[in-house]
């Protein structure tokens, strides 16, 4: 068994080898000893192997899934290893034969079809990256789906362009790992990577599967691909046979992305706009958890990918926008649709399962399902002329596509129970009245006994021996038995003779014995039928595949554009107007996720208004921190992503020139696996901004320069602001705390200054949280401090050194500081941050000192008159008591 187990590893060295044993998939050696942490489970040893303890660990294999979604997480293959026959029947071939088994199939992070394993409202990608130089492709497809993609990408933007795919696998040329270009860019999806020898990417060898793969002679009739992009999509191809053993999905024919059809998003403003998680790694609280307020899987997994990838075509844009409208004028129809679309089922999912022979009669029952709430939904809109022909050309045509499927319906309907198993060796899921003979059969199963009890009393009649008893056992079967005296009675022509006891007699007949066949017999034909059925419901389900994508396809559009309707009422968005012009108007604008969290808190969120023209393409923001620079920043940022998924946005108007590419640099964090500190992260991401932004982007940017010294931080934010006036001309929003860029707004005739309106009142900063032009004077960093829990001292001697700075010159004040060090030491003087005594504190008395001290505790700006009084009459009434 050992010697097995060992050829079968050999050849899948990369992969956890789960090596089935009756119940349990077994692992051994180097699989065990890492998979047993990772599991939690206990590590064992069975046998030697060289003298040394084999070690093992394993788990059930009924319950193998969640085991292996651990296992995927954590970014390892899992070969799955089946017995193909029983132990009995390896004994047929002789007593030491072994089991035959196979790897019936590869388990990686991209190829995941089980649903326990795969999040329903997440796309799973498993992509292909091919090219060198200056021509890149790259591939993806979402097996669980169907999906197929593909597109061309550059080195510039091949970066973004994994970004905008997200894969959970990705497949690329082993070659490109030793070359330091691409192995910075590589080691951003670590967990995920899949390098494979360089003559898996030949061309020949990619294009002879993706033919046969779609069975077709030439390429050209899959569309007009470059080599790179039928090369990445051959590769994805065999990768699936390989890791599917000869079984492929059903794979729609791989449709072209052209980038600049979409907007244009790198991986740090994806990760900085918090589009589909948070920072800290959560769903609720990104963009996406905000607005998905689908019905279906499939509806929340295509807003995902709308999100992901923008329009930048203003005509699609508004036919998107057209459907969403309809939606929001027609409520009725609106939310009639929604509640049918609460109880679709995952029929793309279900159908992938089906098509490559590891779906159950639960995805059969789904699909029937499905097919029976979208022919209600049809039904919902056939022979209303009036309101059909208000609907946009689009909403027409995905109603028109739910159509077709009566057939096959009719069919699962016929042939499906209401309940049915999850897996069809458990049989029970043919529906009773579809199969004649299986009928007879389950009637067979269910009345056994009582046919044996008929054909009792027909013997009792037929011999007049009212004592006569069929009975059973495991050695005998069925008998007839009566007493020895009653022998004579028994025909021997009808009764065979078959035991004779001590004071009975046991016979059998034909008839019993075909009895005793039929019923022994019935469990395992009536199985045999039913799994004959299941086959054909199968081949049906196959032979519509296309049809049944489509139709899907439709639904989740309609969920989509419905539940973005929903959204917009709801929340009393606006319809934005895009073009292509260069306009970028919002009215009344606010942040989606953060106008949610404030009211979730009973407070509301300040709307505010964003203008660009050719007079004001850049804007400087001054104001403290605290004040909302940020936040402004991003909402129009996010206002500009929806507006291009054709959603509504959060505004009271907006009108948008359609964005070829949004990029922002926010926030601040290093990047130790590749070597960089926050300064050079910082550096990186505004090279890329300067270097690819256009006049048509949209640009944020977030203290530029704040990572080095003060004069380096200010020349190269000076700097950018210049040459992105000057070269580039994008639509840009330039925060900053160095109030000395507001000038350049006098300099440079594109440059205008924002700031965020304040109040100072009684002491204290009141943050209105309101955009208005003009400039900041002043930072408020030690107010914001202040409530942050730093420390009295701290705030105090800050202050002193901020006002110290302030007198005159900067290098002037810093050689008057410096007579002050150290800054938290003995010194007298900083000691008594407020109060200075010019007596030694061994001159005063007890109660000077108790006073001194309470006095020194007390901050002024922070005292209300109440508060003030209630102080100096404590002070009073210490000096009082004491006579002193």
């Amino acid at each position: 068994m050992m010697r097995q187990y060992l050829e079968i590893k050999q050849a899948h060295a990369d992969c956890l080898l789960f090596y089935r044993m009756g119940d349990f998939y077994e692992m051994f050696f180097e699989d065990a000893l890492t998979a047993a942490p990772i599991l939690g489970i206990a590590l064992t040893k069975r046998g030697k192997h060289d003298d040394q303890d084999i070690p093992m660990c394993g788990v059930p294999f009924h319950s193998c899934e969640h085991y292996l979604d651990k296992l995927i997480r954590y970014g390892l293959k899992v070969a799955i290893c089946e017995q193909l026959e029983t132990p009995e029947q390896a004994k047929k071939r002789g007593y030491k034969a072994v089991v035959n088994r196979e790897v019936v199939r590869i388990i990686t992070p991209g190829t995941i079809t089980e649903d326990a394993l795969l999040e329903s409202h997440s796309t799973h990608y498993l992509a292909a990256l091919v090219g060198r130089k200056q021509q890149f492709a790259i591939a993806w497809v979402d097996i669980s789906t169907g999906e197929f993609w593909v597109s061309p990408s550059t080195p510039l933007t091949l970066a973004s362009d994994l970004a905008r795919v997200a894969p959970k696998e990705l497949v690329f040329p082993e070659s490109m790992l030793g070359e330091q270009s691409y192995r910075s860019l590589l080691m951003e999806w670590k967990k995920t990577l899949s390098p494979q020898a360089d003559s898996f990417f030949e061309g020949a060898r990619a294009d002879r599967h993706l033919k046969q793969c779609f069975n077709v002679s030439v390429l050209d009739s899959i569309g007009d691909l470059s080599q790179e992009e039928t090369t990445a999509c051959g590769v994805l191809v065999e990768y699936l046979l390989l890791t599917q053993k000869g079984k492929l999905p059903y794979l729609r024919l791989p449709r072209r992305q052209v980038p600049n059809h979409f907007m244009n998003i790198d991986a740090a403003t994806r990760r900085n706009l918090e589009m589909t998680q948070t920072l800290s790694g959560e769903k609720r609280g990104s963009l996406l958890a905000t607005i998905d307020y689908t019905q279906s899987g499939s509806g929340a997994r295509l807003l995902s990918t709308m999100l992901a990838m923008p329009l930048a075509n203003s005509i699609a844009i508004g036919q998107r926008l057209d459907i969403v409208e309809w939606f929001g004028h027609h409520p009725h129809e609106r939310e009639v649709l929604r509640l049918h679309l609460k109880h679709m089922a995952d029929i793309e999912r279900a159908l992938a399962r089906i098509t490559i022979d590891r779906g159950g009669p639960r995805d059969m029952l789904a699909i029937r399902q499905s097919l029976a709430t979208l022919a209600e939904i049809r039904q919902m809109f056939d022979g209303q002329d009036v309101l059909r022909a208000s609907m946009p050309k689009g909403l027409l045509a995905m109603l028109n596509n739910l159509g077709g499927a009566h057939g096959l319906c009719d069919e699962l309907t016929s042939a499906l129970a209401d309940d049915v198993p999850m897996l069809a060796r458990d049989g029970g899921f043919i529906r009773q009245g579809f199969h004649a003979r299986l009928d007879e059969l389950r009637d067979l199963q269910l009345h056994g006994a009582e046919r044996v009890q008929q054909l009792r009393d027909k013997y009792r009649e037929q011999t007049g021996v009212m004592t006569l008893k069929i009975a059973h056992n495991q050695v005998v079967g069925y008998y007839i038995e009566v007493n020895a005296q009653h022998r004579a009675k028994m025909d021997d022509a009808v009764f065979i003779h078959k035991q004779t006891m001590h004071q009975a007699m046991r016979y059998t007949t034909v008839e019993l014995q075909d009895l005793e066949q039929a019923i022994l017999s019935s469990s395992e034909e009536s199985m045999s039928i039913e799994i004959a059925c299941f086959e054909q419901l199968v081949t049906s389900i196959k032979q519509q595949a296309e049809y049944l994508m489509k139709v899907a396809y439709s639904a989740a559009q309609l969920d989509v554009t419905s539940a973005l309707a929903q959204l917009a009422v709801e929340k009393k968005w606006v319809r934005p107007f895009v073009d292509d012009t260069l306009a970028f108007h919002i009215q009344g604008g606010w942040h989606p996720v953060v106008a949610d969290a404030l009211k979730g808190r009973g407070e509301h969120f300040t709307p505010n208004d964003c203008e660009f023209s050719l007079a004001k393409q850049l804007y400087i923001i001054t104001g403290p921190n605290m004040a909302g620079k940020s936040t402004y920043m991003r909402q129009n940022a996010l206002i500009a992503i929806l507006a291009q998924i054709g959603s509504f946005v959060p505004a009271s108007h907006a009108h948008i020139g359609t964005v070829d590419a949004l990029y922002s640099r926010v926030g601040a964090a290093d990047d130790l696996a590749r070597g960089l500190s926050t300064f050079m992260v910082e550096m990186v991401e505004t090279a890329t901004i300067l270097n690819q932004a256009t006049a048509r982007s949209l640009v944020i940017l977030d203290e530029i320069g704040r990572g080095t010294a003060t004069f380096d931080g200010l020349s190269i934010a000076w700097a950018c602001v210049e040459y992105i006036h000057d070269h580039v001309q994008s639509r840009t929003l330039f925060a900053t705390h160095y109030h000395e860029l507001t000038s350049l707004a006098e300099r440079l005739k594109h440059v205008s200054c924002l700031t965020m309106q304040i109040k100072e009142w009684q002491g204290k900063v009141v943050f209105l949280h309101h955009v208005i032009a003009g400039k900041a004077d002043r930072s408020y960093g030690i107010y914001v401090a202040q409530h942050a829990g730093i420390p009295k001292p701290v705030i105090h001697r800050a202050k002193e050194i901020l006002a110290l700075l302030e007198q005159g010159q900067a290098g002037s004040a810093i050689d008057r500081l410096t007579e002050h060090l150290p800054l938290f030491g003995v010194s007298e003087t900083i000691q008594n941050t407020q109060v200075h005594s010019t007596l030694p504190s061994a001159e005063l008395s007890r109660v000077e000192r108790d006073v001194l001290e309470r006095l020194r505790r007390v901050s002024c700006d922070e005292l209300s008159p109440r508060e003030a009084w209630e102080i100096l009459a404590q002070l009073h009434e210490l000096t009082h008591d004491s006579g002193e």
